[in-house]
């Protein structure tokens, strides 16, 4: 795959302008996962620089990008990315009616929240914007867990995957798992699969998790 051209900022400008460890992390588990990722729905939730988001696209997925409604400046600079990467999109802004581009993906709207990278894989059943509540403000993380969890509920098949920076140790997203009625399928060191000449330049406790319904709690 050839590079992918990305526009950041100071990370004191804009959590949304700046490529995170996280996001590095998931974007190379799309890339060695490629076969599985070609064909498939996908939606990145806080896209942000949108680096997941591309690398799907550019193994054959079909991808839907989604960040905070009121941040124009992360907008136009994900719409930006796709231009430099030949993925122009056709972009709909819920906040900003009649925004429109040139390309094959659709940029949604919802809040980011900070730190997370959020993927749905939607393998059967395609969730539009009349059904998707996504222009809800995240506030804590049970929103994004009941985005997560409606996602699931209504794309029968879809996987969940978050690569996240466990800064505290507490087990924050398995306490929500449970709460929220899903269940890990695969939880992995997110530097375990991460080639040598990237991971010299990260650092962290950063994990990878696939996330499904638990239907044993969803019948």
């Amino acid at each position: 795959m050839s590079c992918l051209r990305l526009g950041l900022h100071n990370i004191e400008e804009d959590y949304g302008m700046f490529v995170w460890p996280c996001s590095v992390i998931l974007a190379e588990y799309v890339w060695q996962q490629r076969a599985r990722f070609s064909g498939c729905k996908v939606v990145e939730l806080g896209a942000g620089t949108s680096l997941p988001g591309l690398v799907a696209a550019k193994v054959g997925a079909d991808v839907t990008l989604t960040d905070i409604a009121h941040n124009t400046e992360v907008l136009n600079n994900i719409r930006r990315i796709c231009a430099l990467n030949n993925a122009s999109c056709t972009a709909w802004f819920q906040d900003l009616p009649g925004e429109t581009g040139t390309n094959q993906y659709l940029i949604f709207i919802l809040t980011l929240f900070w730190e997370l990278m959020y993927f749905t894989i939607q393998q059967i059943l395609t969730i539009g914007l009349s059904d998707t509540p996504l222009s809800s403000i995240w506030q804590d993380f049970d929103n994004p867990f009941a985005t997560v969890t409606f996602l699931l509920e209504n794309s029968l098949g879809s996987v969940f995957i978050t690569t996240y920076h466990n800064r505290s140790g507490h087990h924050l997203i398995e306490f929500l798992m449970v709460k929220w009625g899903l269940k890990c399928l695969k939880l992995l060191d997110g530097f375990s699969f991460l080639p040598s000449c990237k991971a010299a330049s990260l650092q962290g406790n950063i994990q990878l998790v696939e996330i499904a319904l638990d239907k044993e709690k969803h019948k």
